[in-house]
């Protein structure tokens, strides 16, 4: 170690995992929870819990992985949901603080970690992440695996190549396994990671020759690997077989399981956004990167992008990033579209520290107190942005969800078919039905998924009692085909809707 640190390596990741794992269980979800756009979370939890199958894409790895973090002797099964991604945006800002240490070391710069610790909060108490981080919601383990990729493919290990290219594979695989959009990482980390040597540190016109030196043998190992990590995905038609209570798509034959995993269902709100429309969004990146990192830290990041920019994998790799999955985000039209972004924060929140970074070896013969003193209160402006932030990411007092499925679950009739409609009602109603197991009397039934055929298959099965015809694509089939059961239709606006009437099926809000 260098000499002119005095840290033990292992103390700032440490220190920076353990705060802010605190401050993420401050701010956390008591229970279900629809705060910071986590209205997936019922769904989410449910199919981990009954063994079923999540909405598209399916996310598989984050079914398992879920249902493991379900077993915890802690709280209520939504809360110990919500500690996996506390847990998964964590170890994604310890690994963007690896990123920046292991390139700075690199350079022999003794103040490594400190442009480390800078990027880890730049990071982890960014809006964007920690917002996510305190619910029940796919995007940190997404940031995890991009973090991860990142720190494997620009990383220097003391391991075999084989062996490094087989992890490199698998982790790629495993990626696309827990969110499909990890693909758009595929090209430039199959490329980067079959390459002879990186190109830091070469001047001339070699600097860029580097690039053409492929290892074949390692392109084809790392691929080899990426399919076995994505045969994850074979765990979706299994769970479909035993007809879960939470099974979208149905995915048992090869076009349910194709409309799944390729997402047909959404695509509709894919590469929907007009020329003029594309302009507002490269405003809105802008607005939104303020909103995480501030002007200062935007200016830190741009000077490490740009000043201190090297033909290496780590800037190839990273611009790639970023530049993917902002285009991707751009292009898909809903209203969070925004979160797509967090893997393209992976890179702005690296070239902040590496901008830190290459300020500190500048003035290492000169100025270098100044700059240490600067490193230092910039490390305090971040921390303070987070306090800024605290208010609008802070899930720990909303407890609309767990109000509304109680709610439902008082009210409702005995044997009542229940029609939900909207995300919110819809998988918080399935979370209480089939996670927590209440009611175990009432149909529950998603009134925006009745037109799909796989659905009306899933409701016979789910509910042997219900007479249906060949076909029930509206409520009132429903309703009619049972004038013994009572009925009610709830959503949710801003307060919970019930009305339950067996006159009146029609009537859908008090």
């Amino acid at each position: 170690m260098n000499n002119s640190n005095p840290l033990p390596r292992y103390l700032p990741p440490v220190f920076l995992a353990s705060s802010l794992f605190v401050v993420y269980l401050h701010t956390m979800a008591p229970g279900l929870s629809w705060a910071n756009q986590g209205a997936d979370g019922g769904d989410l939890i449910t199919a981990a819990v009954v063994g079923g199958v999540a909405h598209p894409t399916g996310y598989p790895v984050y079914l398992l992985l879920a249902r493991l973090f379900q077993f915890l002797p802690i709280e209520s099964l939504a809360y110990r949901t919500n500690i996996m991604s506390a847990v998964f945006a964590v170890c994604a800002a310890v690994l963007v603080y690896g990123v920046v240490a292991k390139s700075l070391l690199g350079k022999r710069i003794g103040q490594y970690w400190l442009p480390g610790i800078i990027a880890g909060y730049s990071f982890g108490l960014a809006p964007l992440v920690w917002s996510q981080a305190v619910i029940t919601e796919v995007y940190t383990l997404h940031a995890f695996f991009m973090a991860l990729l990142l720190f494997l493919v620009v990383g220097v290990f003391a391991v075999e190549r084989p062996c490094l290219d087989r992890l490199r594979g698998v982790v790629l695989g495993l990626a696309m396994g827990n969110h499909i959009t990890s693909i758009l990482l595929l090209p430039v980390a199959l490329w980067a990671g079959s390459l002879e040597k990186d190109g830091a540190g070469l001047s001339g016109g070699t600097q860029w020759a580097w690039m053409k030196s492929v290892r074949w043998t390692s392109l084809w190992r790392q691929t080899a690997w990426m399919l076995a990590g994505m045969s994850v995905y074979i765990i979706l038609p299994l769970r479909a077989a035993s007809s879960p209570a939470v099974n979208w798509e149905n995915p048992v034959n090869a076009r349910n399981f194709w409309r799944l995993v390729s997402g047909q269902l959404y695509q509709a709100h894919y590469l929907q956004t007009s020329s003029a429309v594309f302009g507002e969004r490269i405003q809105a990146l802008a607005a939104l990167l303020l909103e995480q990192i501030g002007l200062l830290g935007l200016l830190v990041g741009v000077i490490g992008a740009v000043v201190f920019f090297q033909a290496s994998r780590l800037y190839i790799v990273t611009l790639w990033c970023f530049f993917s999955f902002s285009i991707f985000a751009f292009g898909y039209r809903t209203a969070d579209s925004y979160l797509y972004l967090i893997p393209a924060f992976i890179s702005v929140s690296i070239w902040i520290g590496l901008g830190v970074g290459g300020l500190l070896e500048m003035s290492k013969n000169r100025l270098h107190n100044v700059v240490m003193v600067a490193a230092f209160a910039f490390l305090l402006y971040v921390l303070g942005l987070s306090l800024a932030n605290y208010q609008v990411v802070d899930a720990s007092r909303d407890y609309r969800a767990e109000n509304f499925g109680k709610e439902v679950m008082e009210k409702a009739p005995a044997d009542a078919i229940v029609f939900a409609e909207g995300d919110q009602a819809v998988f918080a109603l399935w979370y209480f039905r089939f996670a927590l197991k209440e009611r175990p009397d009432l149909a529950v039934i998603a009134t925006d998924l009745l037109h799909y055929d796989w659905y009306q298959e899933g409701i016979r099965l789910q509910y042997p009692s219900l007479i249906l015809p060949s076909t029930f694509l509206w409520e009132e089939i429903v309703t009619a085909s049972n004038p013994q059961r009572p009925v009610c239709y709830v959503k949710y606006e801003d307060r919970t809707y019930i009305h339950c009437d067996r006159d009146q099926p029609a009537e859908h809000s008090p």
